[in-house]
């Protein structure tokens, strides 16, 4: 089991590297540069977004969030299936099995719950 403890350990810790390095990789772009050139009652498409940077950047950090979340979850419920059955009827282990599947589980309603109480703000909110 340690071993499948470190693998997670191990793979959080890349995944979490990348996102970090993530904004540099790929060249962020200054809004600012691309809006320059809206002026008046421009109708383009991206005239028309020119004042939903942080609507957009919170929108978009949430369903990032809410994705790794959900795998992490998944992962955890899996994890606490093979806990389960490794248990071999010991009460303990058993017990940890249980736990490890209710906090993922309730992790993952939270995360749905504060992905919905985000959307009902930025949408209420104009």
């Amino acid at each position: 089991m340690k071993i499948i403890k470190n693998f997670f350990v191990i793979f959080g810790l890349i995944l979490g590297m990348g996102l970090v390095f993530t904004p540099n990789l790929v060249g962020a772009v200054n809004m600012a540069d691309i809006y320059d050139g809206c002026t008046g009652a421009s109708d383009s498409s991206i005239c028309s977004h020119k004042n939903d940077n942080i609507k957009t950047f919170i929108k978009t950090g949430v369903n990032i969030l809410l994705y790794i979340l959900g795998a992490v979850s998944v992962i955890m419920i899996i994890v606490s299936g093979i806990y389960y059955t490794v248990s071999g009827g010991d009460p303990s282990a058993t017990t940890k099995a249980k736990n490890t599947l209710l906090y993922a589980v309730v992790g993952l309603v939270v995360a749905v719950m504060a992905y919905a109480i985000v959307n009902f703000v930025l949408t209420y909110f104009k």
